[in-house]
Protein backbone atom coordinates (compact mmCIF):
# COMPACT_ATOMS: atom_id res chain seq x y z
CA UNK A 1 0.00 0.00 0.00
CA UNK A 2 1.56 3.12 -0.88
CA UNK A 3 1.23 6.73 0.89
CA UNK A 4 2.23 9.94 0.01
CA UNK A 5 2.87 12.11 2.63
CA UNK A 6 0.07 14.46 2.63
CA UNK A 7 -2.13 11.02 2.45
CA UNK A 8 -0.62 10.07 5.30
CA UNK A 9 -1.11 13.33 7.27
CA UNK A 10 -4.67 12.93 6.39
CA UNK A 11 -4.94 9.15 7.35
CA UNK A 12 -3.66 10.96 10.70
CA UNK A 13 -6.35 13.52 10.20
CA UNK A 14 -9.25 11.52 9.68
CA UNK A 15 -8.40 9.69 13.48
CA UNK A 16 -8.70 12.71 15.04
CA UNK A 17 -5.15 12.51 15.92
CA UNK A 18 -3.17 15.26 13.73
CA UNK A 19 -2.13 17.73 16.51
CA UNK A 20 1.11 19.45 17.79
CA UNK A 21 0.78 17.59 21.47
CA UNK A 22 4.25 17.79 23.09
CA UNK A 23 4.09 15.68 26.37
CA UNK A 24 1.58 13.16 25.03
CA UNK A 25 4.60 11.11 23.88
CA UNK A 26 4.66 9.89 27.23
CA UNK A 27 0.68 8.69 27.46
CA UNK A 28 0.05 6.82 30.20
CA UNK A 29 -3.63 5.44 31.47
CA UNK A 30 -3.58 6.16 35.85
CA UNK A 31 -4.28 3.10 37.63
CA UNK A 32 -8.10 2.43 38.84
CA UNK A 33 -8.62 5.18 41.70
CA UNK A 34 -5.85 7.68 40.90
CA UNK A 35 -6.01 11.05 41.46
CA UNK A 36 -5.37 13.46 38.61
CA UNK A 37 -4.10 17.11 39.45
CA UNK A 38 -6.57 19.36 41.29
CA UNK A 39 -7.81 16.20 43.12
CA UNK A 40 -9.12 14.50 40.43
CA UNK A 41 -12.04 17.20 39.21
CA UNK A 42 -13.15 16.81 35.85
CA UNK A 43 -15.22 19.50 34.11
CA UNK A 44 -17.19 18.95 31.21
CA UNK A 45 -18.58 21.72 29.36
CA UNK A 46 -21.79 21.11 27.02
CA UNK A 47 -22.34 23.60 24.57
CA UNK A 48 -25.58 24.40 22.86
CA UNK A 49 -25.05 25.22 19.12
CA UNK A 50 -27.54 26.87 17.51
CA UNK A 51 -29.35 29.18 20.41
CA UNK A 52 -31.44 27.14 22.23
CA UNK A 53 -35.12 28.48 23.33
CA UNK A 54 -35.21 28.28 26.52
CA UNK A 55 -38.85 29.59 26.88
CA UNK A 56 -39.92 26.83 25.27
CA UNK A 57 -37.64 24.09 27.87
CA UNK A 58 -38.38 25.79 30.97
CA UNK A 59 -41.11 28.66 30.81
CA UNK A 60 -43.52 30.90 32.95
CA UNK A 61 -46.76 28.51 32.46
CA UNK A 62 -49.04 31.14 33.70
CA UNK A 63 -47.64 33.89 32.84
CA UNK A 64 -49.91 36.25 30.48
CA UNK A 65 -47.43 37.79 28.22
CA UNK A 66 -45.68 34.58 27.37
CA UNK A 67 -48.93 32.89 26.87
CA UNK A 68 -50.09 35.75 23.93
CA UNK A 69 -46.64 35.60 22.79
CA UNK A 70 -46.89 31.76 21.58
CA UNK A 71 -48.62 28.93 20.86
CA UNK A 72 -49.58 26.27 22.94
CA UNK A 73 -47.26 23.92 21.04
CA UNK A 74 -44.17 26.77 21.62
CA UNK A 75 -44.26 27.42 25.00
CA UNK A 76 -44.94 24.92 28.04
CA UNK A 77 -48.36 24.43 29.39
CA UNK A 78 -50.17 24.36 33.10
CA UNK A 79 -52.84 21.61 32.50
CA UNK A 80 -53.84 19.05 30.21
CA UNK A 81 -52.19 16.05 28.67
CA UNK A 82 -48.92 18.05 27.67
CA UNK A 83 -48.31 19.67 30.70
CA UNK A 84 -45.22 20.97 31.22
CA UNK A 85 -43.60 19.69 34.64
CA UNK A 86 -43.78 21.75 37.59
CA UNK A 87 -40.24 22.82 38.65
CA UNK A 88 -40.00 23.72 42.70
CA UNK A 89 -38.81 26.96 42.37
CA UNK A 90 -39.25 30.27 44.55
CA UNK A 91 -37.18 32.48 41.55
CA UNK A 92 -40.28 34.63 41.16
CA UNK A 93 -43.24 34.95 43.33
CA UNK A 94 -46.51 33.51 41.47
CA UNK A 95 -44.71 32.47 38.75
CA UNK A 96 -45.43 28.70 37.68
CA UNK A 97 -42.02 27.68 36.06
CA UNK A 98 -42.48 24.44 34.30
CA UNK A 99 -39.94 22.15 32.20
CA UNK A 100 -40.48 20.51 29.04
CA UNK A 101 -42.49 17.01 29.60
CA UNK A 102 -39.95 15.53 26.94
CA UNK A 103 -37.60 16.42 29.74
CA UNK A 104 -38.48 14.21 32.60
CA UNK A 105 -35.37 11.75 32.71
CA UNK A 106 -33.44 15.56 33.77
CA UNK A 107 -35.97 16.25 36.24
CA UNK A 108 -35.06 13.30 37.95
CA UNK A 109 -31.69 14.85 38.54
CA UNK A 110 -33.21 18.22 39.51
CA UNK A 111 -35.63 16.38 41.73
CA UNK A 112 -32.30 14.26 43.45
CA UNK A 113 -30.62 18.23 44.11
CA UNK A 114 -28.06 17.14 41.67
CA UNK A 115 -28.84 19.56 39.07
CA UNK A 116 -29.36 23.43 39.36
CA UNK A 117 -30.41 26.11 36.62
CA UNK A 118 -29.84 29.48 36.02
CA UNK A 119 -32.05 31.35 34.16
CA UNK A 120 -32.01 34.79 32.29
CA UNK A 121 -28.37 34.11 32.27
CA UNK A 122 -25.73 34.64 29.36
CA UNK A 123 -23.90 37.05 27.13
CA UNK A 124 -24.39 40.50 28.26
CA UNK A 125 -23.46 41.43 24.43
CA UNK A 126 -26.60 42.26 22.44
CA UNK A 127 -25.53 40.41 19.40
CA UNK A 128 -27.61 38.05 17.49
CA UNK A 129 -25.19 36.62 15.26
CA UNK A 130 -24.61 32.78 16.05
CA UNK A 131 -20.70 33.41 14.97
CA UNK A 132 -20.21 36.56 17.05
CA UNK A 133 -21.94 35.54 20.24
CA UNK A 134 -20.22 31.80 19.61
CA UNK A 135 -16.69 33.53 19.52
CA UNK A 136 -17.00 35.81 22.42
CA UNK A 137 -18.28 33.55 24.83
CA UNK A 138 -15.89 30.53 23.58
CA UNK A 139 -12.82 33.38 24.55
CA UNK A 140 -14.24 34.06 27.98
CA UNK A 141 -15.50 37.59 26.50
CA UNK A 142 -18.58 40.04 26.27
CA UNK A 143 -16.88 42.39 24.00
CA UNK A 144 -13.86 42.62 21.66
CA UNK A 145 -11.58 44.36 23.67
CA UNK A 146 -8.83 46.39 21.92
CA UNK A 147 -5.47 48.17 23.14
CA UNK A 148 -4.12 46.85 26.27
CA UNK A 149 -7.21 44.43 27.04
CA UNK A 150 -6.39 42.37 24.40
CA UNK A 151 -3.89 40.89 26.28
CA UNK A 152 -4.17 36.93 27.38
CA UNK A 153 -7.69 37.09 25.45
CA UNK A 154 -6.84 34.84 22.31
CA UNK A 155 -7.55 31.55 22.56
CA UNK A 156 -10.01 30.08 24.83
CA UNK A 157 -11.16 30.80 28.52
CA UNK A 158 -10.80 26.44 28.63
CA UNK A 159 -7.36 26.65 27.21
CA UNK A 160 -6.60 29.37 29.66
CA UNK A 161 -8.04 27.28 32.36
CA UNK A 162 -5.70 24.25 31.51
CA UNK A 163 -2.60 26.21 31.52
CA UNK A 164 -3.22 27.95 34.80
CA UNK A 165 -4.04 24.65 36.71
CA UNK A 166 -0.76 22.50 34.42
CA UNK A 167 -0.88 19.92 32.68
CA UNK A 168 0.85 16.25 33.94
CA UNK A 169 1.68 15.04 30.43
CA UNK A 170 -1.46 12.34 30.48
CA UNK A 171 -4.45 12.87 28.07
CA UNK A 172 -5.83 16.18 29.93
CA UNK A 173 -8.39 17.50 27.81
CA UNK A 174 -10.18 16.41 24.57
CA UNK A 175 -13.45 17.62 22.69
CA UNK A 176 -15.82 15.24 21.13
CA UNK A 177 -16.50 17.11 17.94
CA UNK A 178 -14.49 16.65 15.00
CA UNK A 179 -11.87 19.35 15.65
CA UNK A 180 -10.59 21.21 18.70
CA UNK A 181 -13.29 23.82 19.36
CA UNK A 182 -12.30 27.52 20.19
CA UNK A 183 -12.67 26.56 23.66
CA UNK A 184 -9.10 24.77 23.80
CA UNK A 185 -7.18 26.56 21.29
CA UNK A 186 -4.21 27.26 22.85
CA UNK A 187 -3.86 24.52 24.65
CA UNK A 188 -1.61 22.08 22.03
CA UNK A 189 -2.45 18.78 24.12
CA UNK A 190 -6.01 18.76 23.55
CA UNK A 191 -7.04 16.12 21.50
CA UNK A 192 -10.31 15.49 19.50
CA UNK A 193 -11.84 12.00 20.29
CA UNK A 194 -15.44 12.04 18.31
CA UNK A 195 -16.44 8.24 19.02
CA UNK A 196 -14.57 5.28 20.85
CA UNK A 197 -17.25 2.73 19.51
CA UNK A 198 -15.26 1.28 16.45
CA UNK A 199 -11.85 2.19 18.82
CA UNK A 200 -9.11 4.79 17.93
CA UNK A 201 -7.42 3.29 15.75
CA UNK A 202 -5.85 4.14 12.39
CA UNK A 203 -7.50 3.99 9.24
CA UNK A 204 -5.79 1.03 6.97
CA UNK A 205 -4.80 -0.79 10.38
CA UNK A 206 -1.22 -2.38 10.58
CA UNK A 207 -0.26 -1.20 7.19
CA UNK A 208 -0.98 2.35 7.94
CA UNK A 209 0.60 2.41 11.32
CA UNK A 210 4.01 0.98 9.74
CA UNK A 211 4.26 3.52 7.67
CA UNK A 212 3.61 5.96 10.11
CA UNK A 213 6.43 4.24 12.96
CA UNK A 214 9.02 4.54 9.75
CA UNK A 215 7.89 7.92 9.23
CA UNK A 216 7.77 9.17 12.68
CA UNK A 217 10.58 6.68 14.45
CA UNK A 218 10.16 6.62 18.26
CA UNK A 219 13.11 8.49 20.30
CA UNK A 220 14.79 9.68 17.00
CA UNK A 221 14.27 12.90 14.52
CA UNK A 222 12.98 11.75 10.92
CA UNK A 223 15.30 13.61 8.60
CA UNK A 224 12.14 13.89 5.98
CA UNK A 225 10.33 16.51 8.34
CA UNK A 226 10.58 19.65 9.85
CA UNK A 227 11.84 18.74 13.88
CA UNK A 228 8.40 19.77 15.15
CA UNK A 229 6.33 18.18 12.27
CA UNK A 230 8.26 14.71 13.30
CA UNK A 231 7.34 15.32 16.98
CA UNK A 232 3.84 16.20 16.23
CA UNK A 233 3.64 13.28 14.17
CA UNK A 234 5.09 10.49 16.66
CA UNK A 235 3.04 12.23 19.54
CA UNK A 236 -0.60 12.03 17.79
CA UNK A 237 0.29 8.52 16.56
CA UNK A 238 1.45 7.45 20.39
CA UNK A 239 -1.66 9.02 21.75
CA UNK A 240 -4.20 6.99 18.89
CA UNK A 241 -2.12 3.64 19.61
CA UNK A 242 -2.10 3.99 23.28
CA UNK A 243 -6.16 4.99 23.79
CA UNK A 244 -6.69 2.54 20.83
CA UNK A 245 -4.61 -0.20 22.86
CA UNK A 246 -6.61 1.13 26.47
CA UNK A 247 -10.00 -0.07 25.07
CA UNK A 248 -11.72 -3.57 26.09
CA UNK A 249 -11.78 -5.52 22.88
CA UNK A 250 -13.62 -8.66 22.53
CA UNK A 251 -12.10 -11.97 20.91
CA UNK A 252 -12.47 -10.80 17.15
CA UNK A 253 -10.50 -7.47 18.08
CA UNK A 254 -13.30 -5.21 17.77
CA UNK A 255 -14.21 -2.82 21.00
CA UNK A 256 -16.88 -4.47 23.35
CA UNK A 257 -20.44 -2.61 23.68
CA UNK A 258 -20.12 0.33 26.33
CA UNK A 259 -22.65 -1.30 28.92
CA UNK A 260 -24.05 2.05 31.04
CA UNK A 261 -24.70 0.81 35.32
CA UNK A 262 -27.82 1.41 36.05
CA UNK A 263 -28.79 1.13 32.55
CA UNK A 264 -30.33 3.76 30.76
CA UNK A 265 -29.33 4.63 26.45
CA UNK A 266 -27.56 6.92 25.15
CA UNK A 267 -29.08 8.46 22.73
CA UNK A 268 -28.03 10.68 19.42
CA UNK A 269 -25.09 12.72 18.05
CA UNK A 270 -24.96 14.37 22.37
CA UNK A 271 -25.70 10.69 23.39
CA UNK A 272 -22.38 9.20 21.47
CA UNK A 273 -20.33 12.26 23.02
CA UNK A 274 -21.47 11.81 26.29
CA UNK A 275 -20.86 8.11 25.97
CA UNK A 276 -16.99 8.97 24.86
CA UNK A 277 -16.48 11.07 28.08
CA UNK A 278 -17.66 8.02 30.05
CA UNK A 279 -15.51 5.80 28.81
CA UNK A 280 -12.57 8.39 28.86
CA UNK A 281 -13.22 8.96 33.01
CA UNK A 282 -13.76 4.92 33.24
CA UNK A 283 -10.63 4.10 31.84
CA UNK A 284 -8.81 7.33 34.57
CA UNK A 285 -7.40 8.59 31.68
CA UNK A 286 -6.08 11.50 33.35
CA UNK A 287 -9.12 13.65 31.87
CA UNK A 288 -9.22 16.89 33.15
CA UNK A 289 -11.74 18.68 30.60
CA UNK A 290 -14.10 17.62 28.04
CA UNK A 291 -15.76 20.37 25.02
CA UNK A 292 -19.14 18.50 24.20
CA UNK A 293 -21.12 19.91 21.41
CA UNK A 294 -24.71 19.21 20.95
CA UNK A 295 -26.10 21.83 17.71
CA UNK A 296 -29.76 21.49 16.18
CA UNK A 297 -31.02 24.47 18.51
CA UNK A 298 -31.50 27.12 15.39
CA UNK A 299 -34.76 26.75 15.34
CA UNK A 300 -36.46 29.17 12.62
CA UNK A 301 -39.26 26.81 11.90
CA UNK A 302 -41.09 23.44 12.68
CA UNK A 303 -39.46 23.75 15.98
CA UNK A 304 -42.29 22.07 18.25
CA UNK A 305 -41.15 18.82 16.70
CA UNK A 306 -37.79 19.47 16.80
CA UNK A 307 -37.13 20.70 19.72
CA UNK A 308 -39.12 18.10 21.70
CA UNK A 309 -36.59 15.12 20.15
CA UNK A 310 -33.25 17.39 20.82
CA UNK A 311 -34.67 17.70 24.70
CA UNK A 312 -35.66 14.16 24.71
CA UNK A 313 -31.84 12.52 23.74
CA UNK A 314 -30.30 15.34 25.57
CA UNK A 315 -32.42 14.59 29.15
CA UNK A 316 -32.05 10.57 28.65
CA UNK A 317 -28.29 10.98 27.72
CA UNK A 318 -27.51 13.43 30.78
CA UNK A 319 -29.31 10.84 32.68
CA UNK A 320 -27.88 8.29 31.84
CA UNK A 321 -24.33 9.59 31.88
CA UNK A 322 -25.00 11.08 35.63
CA UNK A 323 -26.28 7.43 36.74
CA UNK A 324 -23.61 5.63 34.94
CA UNK A 325 -20.54 7.64 36.72
CA UNK A 326 -21.55 7.23 40.20
CA UNK A 327 -18.72 6.33 41.32
CA UNK A 328 -17.39 9.45 40.23
CA UNK A 329 -19.99 11.81 41.16
CA UNK A 330 -17.57 13.74 43.62
CA UNK A 331 -15.30 14.78 40.67
CA UNK A 332 -17.38 15.99 38.00
CA UNK A 333 -18.90 18.41 37.42
CA UNK A 334 -21.06 19.44 33.95
CA UNK A 335 -22.10 22.87 32.99
CA UNK A 336 -24.22 24.04 29.69
CA UNK A 337 -24.11 26.86 28.11
CA UNK A 338 -25.25 28.11 24.59
CA UNK A 339 -24.32 31.58 22.25
CA UNK A 340 -28.40 32.92 22.96
CA UNK A 341 -31.83 32.21 23.83
CA UNK A 342 -34.86 33.22 21.31
CA UNK A 343 -37.33 35.59 21.01
CA UNK A 344 -40.21 35.73 23.20
CA UNK A 345 -43.09 35.87 20.45
CA UNK A 346 -42.80 33.14 17.99
CA UNK A 347 -42.75 33.93 14.21
CA UNK A 348 -44.50 32.63 11.36
CA UNK A 349 -43.26 29.77 10.23
CA UNK A 350 -43.80 28.04 13.79
CA UNK A 351 -40.51 28.69 15.32
CA UNK A 352 -38.79 31.53 16.92
CA UNK A 353 -35.69 33.80 16.03
CA UNK A 354 -32.32 34.68 17.69
CA UNK A 355 -33.00 36.59 21.08
CA UNK A 356 -30.73 37.16 23.78
CA UNK A 357 -31.23 35.90 27.36
CA UNK A 358 -30.61 31.93 27.56
CA UNK A 359 -30.17 29.62 30.53
CA UNK A 360 -27.21 27.40 31.82
CA UNK A 361 -27.43 24.28 33.93
CA UNK A 362 -25.19 22.60 36.30
CA UNK A 363 -24.76 19.06 36.95
CA UNK A 364 -22.50 17.73 39.59
CA UNK A 365 -20.82 16.53 42.84
CA UNK A 366 -21.37 19.77 45.64
CA UNK A 367 -23.98 21.10 43.33
CA UNK A 368 -27.43 22.30 45.59
CA UNK A 369 -29.54 21.64 43.21
CA UNK A 370 -33.41 21.34 42.83
CA UNK A 371 -33.51 25.12 42.48
CA UNK A 372 -34.17 27.34 39.71
CA UNK A 373 -31.97 30.37 40.32
CA UNK A 374 -30.35 33.70 38.81
CA UNK A 375 -32.87 36.91 38.61
CA UNK A 376 -36.09 36.89 36.45
CA UNK A 377 -36.72 40.12 35.23
CA UNK A 378 -40.26 39.22 33.92
CA UNK A 379 -41.99 39.24 30.38
CA UNK A 380 -43.41 42.81 30.33
CA UNK A 381 -42.41 44.79 27.61
CA UNK A 382 -40.12 47.26 29.58
CA UNK A 383 -38.16 44.61 31.06
CA UNK A 384 -37.32 42.93 27.96
CA UNK A 385 -34.30 43.35 26.33
CA UNK A 386 -34.70 45.81 23.30
CA UNK A 387 -38.54 45.51 24.12
CA UNK A 388 -38.66 41.81 22.52
CA UNK A 389 -36.49 39.33 24.09
CA UNK A 390 -35.90 37.66 27.72
CA UNK A 391 -33.00 40.09 29.48
CA UNK A 392 -29.82 38.66 30.70
CA UNK A 393 -29.46 39.21 34.36
CA UNK A 394 -26.75 36.88 35.04
CA UNK A 395 -23.25 37.09 33.12
CA UNK A 396 -22.29 33.59 32.05
CA UNK A 397 -19.06 34.16 33.32
CA UNK A 398 -20.46 34.45 37.08
CA UNK A 399 -21.57 30.88 36.41
CA UNK A 400 -18.67 29.51 34.98
CA UNK A 401 -16.36 32.07 37.66
CA UNK A 402 -18.25 30.03 40.64
CA UNK A 403 -17.27 26.64 39.13
CA UNK A 404 -13.75 27.26 38.81
CA UNK A 405 -13.52 28.52 42.30
CA UNK A 406 -15.80 25.90 43.77
CA UNK A 407 -15.02 22.84 42.02
CA UNK A 408 -11.63 23.29 40.10
CA UNK A 409 -9.83 24.46 42.82
CA UNK A 410 -8.80 27.97 40.87
CA UNK A 411 -8.53 31.07 43.26
CA UNK A 412 -8.14 33.57 40.79
CA UNK A 413 -9.67 33.46 37.83
CA UNK A 414 -8.02 36.57 36.42
CA UNK A 415 -5.91 34.55 33.96
CA UNK A 416 -9.21 32.65 32.69
CA UNK A 417 -11.22 35.88 32.39
CA UNK A 418 -8.82 38.41 31.38
CA UNK A 419 -11.01 41.96 32.96
CA UNK A 420 -14.18 40.57 34.18
CA UNK A 421 -14.91 41.53 37.45
CA UNK A 422 -17.35 39.07 39.14
CA UNK A 423 -20.81 40.17 40.04
CA UNK A 424 -21.51 37.87 42.48
CA UNK A 425 -21.66 34.30 43.37
CA UNK A 426 -25.22 32.38 42.35
CA UNK A 427 -24.95 29.89 45.25
CA UNK A 428 -24.68 27.05 42.60
CA UNK A 429 -22.23 24.67 45.42
CA UNK A 430 -23.30 23.12 49.08
CA UNK A 431 -21.50 25.00 51.67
Amino acid sequence: MAFNRREILKTLAAAGALTAVPGLGQLAFATPGRAADNNGKILIVLFFRGGMDVLNFVGPANDAVYIDARPADLRLLDGGDKAGIALDSDLAHGVDFRLHPDAAALHELYRQGDLAMIHAAGLSNATRSHFEAQELMERGLAEEPRGNGALGTEGGWVARLLRQMGGNGELVAVSTAGGVPKLLQGFPEALSIPDLRGGFGLPGGPSTQAVLERLYPAGAQSASFNPNVARGGRVALDAALRLNGALPKGPDGKVLAYQPEHGGTFEGDIGRSLETVARLIRMESGLKVACVDMGGWDTHEGQAGRIKGLIHQMSGSLATFWNDLSAYHDRITLVTISEFGRRLRANRSGGTDHGHGSMMMVLGGGVAGGRLLGRWPGLQPQNLDERVDLAVTTDYRDVLTTVLKHRMGVAQVDGVFPGFHPGGDPALFRA
